[in-house]
């Protein structure tokens, strides 16, 4: 029997790592006294581009993790990493683990006064050391600056009216008056850098970055209109100095407007979160030249959104494609999955046992997904056990 556990992460309660971690363990347990060879598991930590990208393929591909300090949301230091895959080339910034939000207090989220400042200077460290290629993981941004932040620390500079740098803060976005790219291509040399996002939101409008974002990184209606006046401006310098016009590209929104400035001055290239993830760990080619008798996976809450290009839907589609049948793990469950399950889907099943808070499931994920998966593994265990086709092969 060959298991496929390919999870998301439970976010705030489990990453994907955690959750592969408990099921080899499991299946080691149960399958090790088993009388029918060949049990095989094999665990692909997954993410769409937002948290735990870089710990998910850091740990899938066999790399490592690098930790300094660098410049906060809120101008202040903090620890981060980024990963080095297997490969020792490819490098993963995850922009949550230097800007993100979850790093400044709830009272004092200001998306005026932040700064992507620190996932620059992630990305020149990998630079530095010999990244000839770097993903970059938007998602969970305490910020509002266009990437303005990030594009100074590679050594863009934005001019105020008197040639003295601005601030590398939204607030300063309507300061600038020129933008000098001199020594962005020295620092860049040949390496490629892909944007892994599976927001589609353009930079401006109702459907932009301040409009739909803002108001989670405490922008009230005065501040969210500062902002979107600030993104325009930088938005109309930014094409005249790059030839450019990324403004509508679904996905400039994403992470407070990086995406536009990373696909105009950087020449990155936008792609899904999950194709980049699925692409690294040639998942698609591990499907085709396996035969698997089921995959797992699993995320927080399933719903109707989860056929919507999110993690689960996508797998699902690769598990009806290969005929693999797809068992999903989750804490909740949402409205009606009868699309889940045209779309590939086996089986829906909830982690939480009984009555319980939603801070009481978060705790206990591990103890819960360690128990779910137990009960799972003493039926296929049973099942095989008393299948005569089985205990022969």
């Amino acid at each position: 029997m060959r298991i496929l556990v390919a999870p998301d992460s439970f976010k705030g309660s489990m990453s994907a790592t955690v959750f592969c971690d408990i099921a080899r363990q499991v299946f080691s347990r149960c399958l090790s006294g088993c009388e029918v060879p060949g049990c095989e598991m094999l665990g692909l930590p997954m993410a769409d581009g937002g948290e735990g990208t870089a710990e998910a393929l850091v740990r899938g591909t066999g790399g490592e993790l690098r930790a300094l300090t660098v410049t906060g949301p809120m101008r202040t230091p903090v620890a981060a990493s980024y990963g080095l895959l297997g490969d020792g080339r490819t490098a993963v910034v995850e922009m949550a683990q230097a800007s993100g939000l979850p790093l400044v207090p709830s009272q004092q989220r200001d998306p005026l006064q932040a700064t992507s400042y620190g996932t620059g200077e992630l990305i020149v460290e990998a630079l530095r050391q010999g990244a000839g290629h770097i993903i970059l993981a938007l998602g969970g941004s305490a910020t509002n600056d266009g990437g303005m932040g990030a594009l100074q620390a590679l050594g863009v500079r934005f001019l105020d009216h008197t040639g003295a740098p601005v601030a590398p803060i939204a607030e300063a976005l309507m300061q600038i008056r020129s933008v000098v790219v001199d020594d962005l291509q020295a620092r860049l040399g040949s390496t490629r850098l892909t944007i892994a996002s599976d927001v589609t939101n353009p930079l401006l409008g109702k459907r932009g970055a301040t409009a739909v974002y803002g108001p989670q990184k405490g922008a009230d209606a005065r501040t969210r209109r500062h902002l979107e006046q600030g993104l325009a401006h930088f938005a109309d310098l930014t094409d005249q100095t790059t030839s450019t016009d990324y403004r509508d590209q679904p996905g400039s929104g994403a992470a407070g407007g990086m995406g536009y400035g990373f696909l105009s001055y950087l020449g990155a290239t936008l792609r899904s979160g999950f194709a980049v993830v699925a692409e690294t760990y040639g998942l698609e080619q591990r499907l085709q030249e396996n035969h698997w008798d089921l995959l797992i996976t699993g995320e927080g809450q399933v719903d109707v959104q989860s056929v919507q290009g999110k993690l689960v839907g996508r797998l699902a589609a690769l598990g009806q494609a290969h005929q693999i049948p797809v068992l999903v793990l989750t804490g909740s469950i949402r409205g009606d999955l009868d699309e889940l399950y045209r779309c590939g889907v086996t089986s829906v099943s909830s982690i939480v046992e009984g009555p319980m808070s939603l801070k009481q499931a978060m705790e206990q994920a591990p103890l819960l997904l360690r128990r779910r998966l137990t009960d799972l593994c003493r039926l296929w265990r049973i099942r095989r056990l008393s299948d005569p086709v089985s205990r022969a092969m």
